[in-house]
């Protein structure tokens, strides 16, 4: 059991160690020192071959200067959280990394199997979930999601179990608005979702995590006349209903890049009555955004498909502007090829651009 979870003190030692790299590559957050990229872990196959690919990946992240690593419990059927643990505990028992220099987030609400139970999908979810009363009937959104508290109580500990530890730094709830929305009306939504909140203020409490918040696809990026479209602020406002002040929620997860690039630019958020982006509404109210889908899943690499910016190969490119962005703290990266591994991680070595630079960017390439 890999013990503890990131700390204010941990991370700064992690910048500390790795202070060799370029300015502005680590960010505070919270109280935390996180790397300018972070590290995925969705795309591959569920075997034993991609289980290695992936944590080689993530420990020569980590030794190269990152320290925020992201996975969830349905990403490649549970292995994805598996290869986390064992390149965290590789790390940590080789004394390379401590724990409390790493930020480990995972993600829960879809109904996922095991990859390493030789058992059909729907056999594993009914002999594991359905039969012991965990899921019950009409709890399984028609987009396989489940945000009921047994369900998610009973995913946390899984998640723990899978990536042997005993803290998780940040649970998000998994593409919640885009899973149950089609089914149940936003006012039932938003109950359940305090229902959920109330459920992780507790495991804070308990000590099993240290924040909450949301993984989204299309929530906080479309426009505000969209059924899915929810607004940051009333997020918040349920938190605060739960947790207080000193509540939990602390971080959004969303897709950001290049060609998805609504979250900068697309105003659907109302703050202090003013109309706003998303990553403007997170900015001003204090909640921390990761970006998913940073290289658009390799389709951002091809020739002549991102302008050319600062003598930067395409890969370079595309992550330079989503870790730029005002608003940002990192991009995840999904990568396990060793090339791809070694390419990404030249990044370190160059400054993020500084706001003015990036807004210059952004108008050479609109206009």
């Amino acid at each position: 059991m890999i013990t503890g979870h990131a700390t204010s003190d941990g991370t700064a030692n992690f910048a500390r160690k790795n202070q060799m790299l370029v300015k502005n590559h680590f960010r505070q957050f919270s109280g935390l020192t996180l790397s300018s990229i972070g590290i995925g872990t969705y795309l591959g196959n569920a075997d034993n071959e991609t289980d290695i690919l992936v944590k080689e990946a993530i420990k020569k992240s980590v030794l190269s200067g990152v320290n925020v690593i992201d996975t969830a419990i349905n990403y490649r059927s549970q292995k994805a959280e598996r290869s986390v643990r064992s390149a965290v505990s590789e790390l940590v028992e080789e004394g390379k990394a401590k724990r409390e220099e790493l930020f480990v987030s995972t993600k829960n609400g879809y109904v996922t199997n095991d990859a390493d139970v030789k058992e059909e999908f729907w056999e594993y979810i009914n002999n594991t979930l359905i039969k012991p009363g965990i899921i019950k009937s009409g709890d399984i959104s028609s987009g396989y999601h489940c945000m009921t508290i047994p369900y998610l109580e009973n995913q946390l500990k899984t998640s723990l179990k899978n990536l042997g530890m005993d803290c998780i730094d940040l649970m998000y709830l998994h593409n919640a608005a885009e899973g149950q929305l089609q089914d149940i009306s936003k006012e039932e939504f938003m109950k359940n979702l305090k229902l959920v909140f109330e459920f992780y203020e507790k495991q804070r409490k308990e000590g099993t995590i240290k924040y909450y918040g949301m993984a989204t696809w299309d929530c906080f990026r479309v426009p505000k006349e969209n059924p899915q479209h929810l607004l940051l602020l009333d997020i918040l406002r349920l938190a605060k209903e739960t947790g207080g002040n000193e509540n939990g929620f602390k971080f959004i997860q969303l897709p950001y890049n290049m060609y998805l690039d609504q979250a900068l630019t697309v105003q659907n958020q109302a703050v202090n009555g003013k109309e706003i982006s998303i990553l403007d509404a997170s900015k001003n109210l204090g909640i921390g955004v990761f970006a998913s889908v940073p290289l658009m899943q390799a389709k951002l690499l091809g020739p002549n498909v991102i302008p050319e910016f600062g003598g930067l190969k395409p890969a370079h490119r595309a992550l330079q502007f989503v870790r730029s962005t005002p608003g940002i703290i990192a991009p995840l990266v999904g990568q396990k090829s060793s090339s791809h591994v070694d390419e990404n991680l030249e990044l370190v070595k160059v400054p993020p651009m500084s706001e003015s630079e990036f807004n210059q960017l952004v108008t050479s390439l609109t206009s």
